[in-house]
């Protein structure tokens, strides 16, 4: 015990000061794109080619934007656009409660999570219990969503914890495409869930099927089978980014 003790005072504080604090991230954090349509000419679609997934709208008769639900953020359209038009910037706060919100583009109004009404925020504002659902995924959402319980992020500090029975949850966070043999559990967890009941998208993945797209195999996420209050992109998203919308939809970060 002594020996405990002695290494906690050495180890001394290692929880992250985010929210209290801006979150320390690196430099070569893909975060919230910028899109310099002026930068772009009108014929131009080389960034939109480069693109394996169809997130970029560009060319002749196009406006320049970007499909953060789609979006893997791997970067071949910065590399492919010679004008510099598309740049990551370290930027975060990616999450969205509406699907049409991941859309970037010029002239569109950037929209942060909005907080759930008034009276599920009575419910889960203080005490959030979420059953995970891997639907098929590759383990690298779920990787950096395990990462939060750790103690350099203590995602239970904030009353946010992961529970094994989808009967003591308030809602459910998936990840994955959806596979077709994952889609029967999905429904049944999501069943399970007493109501009210929230569901929360994470990763390219489960918000538009990600690099398996159109597969015979898998559903493009969960949009098309239940009914979403959060959608996080990122293939997969940064911890802190996570943080950030679940915080968001319960109230707990202010306007910023």
């Amino acid at each position: 015990m002594f020996k405990a003790i002695l290494a906690r005072i050495h180890q001394k504080h290692r929880t992250i000061k985010y929210p209290a604090e801006p979150a320390v991230l690196p430099e070569l954090l893909r975060g919230y794109p910028l899109l310099n349509p002026d930068a772009c000419p009108e014929e131009c679609r080389l960034c939109a080619d480069a693109c394996p997934f169809g997130a970029i709208e560009a060319g002749t008769g196009k406006e320049l934007s970007l499909d953060m639900g789609k979006c893997l953020f791997c970067t071949e359209c910065t590399g492919a656009c010679p004008q510099g038009a598309i740049a990551f910037s370290c930027d975060e706060k990616l999450a969205a409660n509406r699907r049409e919100d991941l859309l970037v583009s010029p002239g569109c109004e950037r929209r942060l999570v909005q907080a759930l009404e008034a009276r599920m925020r009575s419910l889960f504002g203080r005490s959030l219990k979420l059953r995970e659902v891997s639907a098929g995924g590759c383990n690298a959402c779920e990787a950096d969503v395990n990462v939060l319980s750790t103690v350099g992020f203590d995602l239970g500090r904030f009353g946010i914890q992961f529970v094994a029975s989808p009967r003591h949850a308030d809602g459910i966070f998936v990840t994955g495409p959806v596979t077709e043999n994952m889609r029967e559990a999905l429904l049944k967890t999501y069943e399970a869930v007493p109501e009210p009941k929230i569901v929360i998208a994470s990763g390219a993945c489960a918000i538009n099927g990600g690099p398996f797209i159109d597969s015979p195999e898998a559903h493009n996420g969960v949009d098309g089978l239940l009914p979403v209050d959060l959608y996080i992109p990122g293939c997969p998203p940064h911890p802190i980014t996570v943080l950030d919308g679940l915080l968001r939809l319960l109230g707990r970060m202010e306007e910023k």
